[in-house]
């Protein structure tokens, strides 16, 4: 193994992203063979011991999974009033994986599970406008009027503004179907902005997250995403950060 920088080290470690590493060894709590490194050019040897806060860590293997997300389980590892969470359903196989992002416990939908830690801070950091579609189901019939106000914006929190790009795809007197883009990663964002127009969610299911779809999955499913489907992710991910 060639020399390595050493954020990307313990970045490669599923610690933490390349930019959280940084903080950490610019604070002191990152040595290498005994000695505190402050630089961030470091260059880690093969043969070289990184600790951070002590603590050994080693460059992991990186996995990679699709996960089809059903209803009625939260998007964390534990919770303390004891609902049921997605790590129920998964195999040991995958307990140490994190979800990119997060989905409510009504929601439905993909889940990309990994442990590289660089690739979750790029998916979901603020300043990557990166594109996750969802279908959705209302209980009722929308204006244009109400349409119009979702697409300009919507403060769902004091200083939180929200924006859905949307594309109805059914509607009559009694619900209405839409496909439905965000580019941002607030809380609950698509039910809170029809909350706050009067209308509630009934369905909510997430079928793309950046180049990844559902395609191929049934509910509960998972499945390794394909050395190829990353490199177009990540292909994507630089393009869109440089535009």
């Amino acid at each position: 193994m060639p020399a390595t920088r050493l954020n990307k080290y313990i970045a490669s470690s599923g610690l933490c992203s390349r930019r959280k590493a940084d903080e950490l060894i610019e604070s002191g709590v990152v040595s290498v063979n005994g000695k505190t490194v402050t630089e961030l050019g470091f260059l880690v040897q093969p043969k070289d011991k990184v600790f951070v806060n002590k603590k050994l860590i080693h460059p992991e293997k990186h996995e990679y999974y699709r996960f089809y997300k059903p209803a009625g389980y939260i998007t964390t590892s534990d919770d303390e009033k004891g609902r049921k969470t997605i790590y129920d359903i998964l195999p040991e196989s995958m307990l140490h994986l994190k979800p990119v992002g997060r989905l409510d416990k009504d929601s439905t939908g993909l889940l990309i599970m990994t442990n590289d830690g660089e690739l979750i801070n790029e998916l979901t950091h603020p300043s990557v406008k990166v594109p996750k579609i969802y279908l959705v189901t209302v209980n009722s019939q929308l204006t244009r009027a109400e349409l119009e106000k979702l697409a300009n914006g919507i403060e769902i929190e004091p200083n939180k503004i929200a924006y859905a790009d949307i594309e109805v795809l059914v509607m009559d007197s009694k619900h209405t179907e839409m496909r439905i883009t965000l580019y941002q990663g607030l809380n609950r964002q698509i039910r809170k902005m029809f909350e706050h127009i009067g209308h509630e969610v009934k369905t909510l299911k997430r079928i793309q997250h950046a180049t990844l779809t559902l395609d191929g999955l049934k509910r509960g499913e998972f499945k390794p995403i394909k050395p190829l489907q990353i490199r177009e992710l990540k292909n994507f991910l630089n393009r869109i950060k440089n535009d």
